[in-house]
């Protein structure tokens, strides 16, 4: 074919070939991918992340209430800071409490705690951080002769973070009696923190009418578990910061409405 003469911006002649069909094939396909990589960009963004700076870590603003936990890693809190942490629309809305490990353990920051964040209006929790080797009725006892829930206060969580080697239904049967009698003395179905792993092997199927608090720090949304459990709260960053704290503190989210929320605990 001959080449077609036309003439360039200088005003010298220039030839142009043809594109061949390979090459529109592939800029089609550039195009393709491209378009695919913008509609999994935003589609894997739907939780609306935000790097806030006054909290120094991406916060999923999809979601309307954040908070924190904390124990006697965080130290001594400045409570009346922490209540005023903010920034644009962004709040912390509450606050879960470490009270007790295993059968005797009370958090040495407990009881200033739990009374500070009552005084400064922050809505409050308590979790206890449960041990395979002891008697979970012993560790009943201990998480309730430290809390005492009032009006307002956030349904009891208890923390299976640690397996120590027992065997599963060792663990599934003393987790359900601790479920089962914190439930009967608070008259409040009590929520589970677990990671993902942990979730699978010991709650899905045998705790799948309780509530759950889900950790999971690599991921960007929860939407395949939370189809399968009634997951209340994502521990979604082990590393923010907030007023009154020293050093990081894990971020948390409510992952339904507003008004489901205002109910929580009732």
């Amino acid at each position: 074919m001959a080449k077609k003469k036309v003439r360039s911006l200088a005003g010298k002649p220039s030839y142009l070939k043809p594109l061949p069909a390979k090459g529109w094939a592939i800029i089609a396909a550039v195009i393709i991918v491209i378009g695919g990589l913008i509609w999994w960009s935003d589609t894997k963004d739907e939780n609306q992340w935000e790097f806030i700076s006054k909290f120094g870590i991406k916060l999923p603003l999809r979601y309307a209430v954040h908070g924190i936990d904390v124990s006697h890693h965080n130290a001594k809190i400045n409570w009346d800071k922490l209540k005023s942490t903010r920034s644009d629309n962004v709040g912390i809305d509450f606050v879960y409490i470490k009270a007790t490990e295993g059968a005797t353990h009370l958090d040495r920051q407990f009881k200033r705690n739990w009374s500070e964040a009552k005084r400064v209006g922050m809505r409050r929790g308590a979790y206890h951080f449960y041990n395979p080797r002891v008697m979970s009725d012993r560790q009943v006892q201990n998480f309730i002769g430290q809390v005492r829930m009032e009006p307002g206060d956030l349904p009891p969580v208890l923390d299976l973070e640690t397996d120590a080697r027992k065997p599963n239904e060792i663990i599934v049967k003393g987790v359900r009696n601790w479920l089962v009698l914190i439930e009967a003395h608070y008259g409040v179905k009590p929520i589970i923190y677990v990671n993902e792993h942990f979730y699978k092997k010991y709650i899905a199927g045998n705790f799948d009418d309780y509530p759950l608090w889900l950790a999971g720090y690599s991921r960007t949304h929860l939407d395949d578990l939370a189809s399968d459990a009634h997951v209340l709260f994502w521990q979604h960053s082990e590393k923010g910061w907030a007023d009154g704290i020293r050093g990081f503190v894990d971020y948390n989210v409510f992952l339904h409405e507003r008004q489901d929320w205002e109910s929580l605990g009732e």
